[in-house]
């Protein structure tokens, strides 16, 4: 027992001072198969238990497994130490610590988010009042109070997402115009920003949830020149002074008369031409399509308790990604929904 303590002493020194030598990976690897390999030193040691007396051979066994084991400890803090090493050797050569750091991306504000946020900037400095409500309404305020009965053929151009046989998905915000003037006597005026559904094809101009924003202005002498010059300011307020704006006559049923309104295409500048091509934006016409107004239909009046004999007022409601294809001269509204980072960073 004690030559084979002796024999494991000096396996125990030697090994401790080849770890010590060894200056990179593979050296390290090469003491560990000369010492602690199959074929390795503390094999050889292993095998000379068999000339001790039985009694004695558990506690060799006992003693030489404690030799391994704090050799096996020291050969890990070896590795440890040459990782240690080969790490802060590459940091010294590769990163100067006093160079700027890099800045991460920065996050901003979804460009849809931001026409709405100006234009409400635009109203709220008019006077009006920025007003939101639920996205699931009763039929009654998306269409009955709006002068669209269920036998009206306008339900059918709305598309519209059904919960209920009464409840559905908000086609337009205008609900809220209904739900302000049954609360408040007039004059009024508000602006009603929010999320719309219509099941409508995805393409290039159109999406099944959107964004819309509303305006109503209802009180004594309001008449559709007050609706132009509004909405020629906001136009000039998202896309430039230079911008005009034209209404084609069309048909509302909560509006009469009704208008669509264009302004000038932001890419060829009203032009129609992009050099010797037609703009294809808005396919050489030099307008682009934002949405539709009109002053409020009497019916609608009435049915709030308003008198239309004294009261008048007008109504507008706008896309707001279609109002975005023509702020960014985008060409794709399906882009405002994808998310893509390159997309908004170029935006921001």
């Amino acid at each position: 027992m004690t030559e084979l303590a002796s024999k494991l002493d000096d396996v125990s020194q030697r090994f401790a001072a080849a770890v010590d030598r060894a200056n990179d990976e593979q050296a390290l690897e090469s003491v560990r198969v000369a010492y602690l390999g199959r074929s390795g030193e503390v094999t050889t040691v292993r095998r000379a238990i068999g000339a001790l007396p039985p009694g004695e051979r558990p506690e060799a066994g006992r003693v030489i497994n404690d030799a391994v084991a704090a050799m096996e400890r020291r050969l890990q803090t070896a590795y440890e130490a040459l990782e240690s090493r080969q790490f802060d050797a590459e940091l010294s050569s590769s990163i100067d610590v006093t160079f700027p750091s890099v800045r991460g991306p920065a996050g901003s504000i979804h460009p849809a988010r931001r026409i709405i946020e100006e234009s409400c900037a635009y109203f709220a400095r008019h006077g009006f009042a920025v007003v939101v409500g639920p996205e699931a309404e009763p039929d009654y305020y998306n269409f009955d109070a709006l002068n669209i009965p269920s036998d009206h053929p306008a339900r059918e151009g709305f598309d519209s997402f059904w919960i209920s046989d009464t409840l559905l998905l908000r086609p337009h915000t205008s609900p809220m115009q209904i739900r302000t003037m049954q609360q408040h006597r007039p004059p009024i005026a508000i602006v009603a920003p929010g999320k719309c559904f219509r099941r409508d094809a995805v393409d290039a101009r159109h999406l099944f949830q959107f964004h819309q924003v509303e305006g109503l202005l209802v009180a004594e002498g309001i008449h559709f020149g007050h609706l132009k010059g509004m909405l020629t300011g906001l136009c000039r307020e998202l896309f430039g002074a230079a911008q005009n704006v034209r209404f084609r006559p069309s048909y509302f049923p909560f509006t009469e008369p009704s208008a669509e309104v264009d302004t000038t295409c932001p890419k060829c500048k009203g032009t129609g031409m992009l050099g010797s091509q037609s703009c294809n934006m808005c396919g050489g016409s030099a307008w682009i399509e934002l949405g539709g107004s009109g002053m409020v239909h009497p019916n609608v009046l009435r049915e709030v308790g308003y008198d239309p004999d004294r009261y008048s007022g007008w109504a507008f409601g706008f896309g707001v990604e279609r109002l975005g294809l023509a702020r960014y001269e985008v060409d794709d509204i399906r882009r405002f929904a994808k998310s893509d980072p390159d997309f908004l960073a170029q935006l921001s």
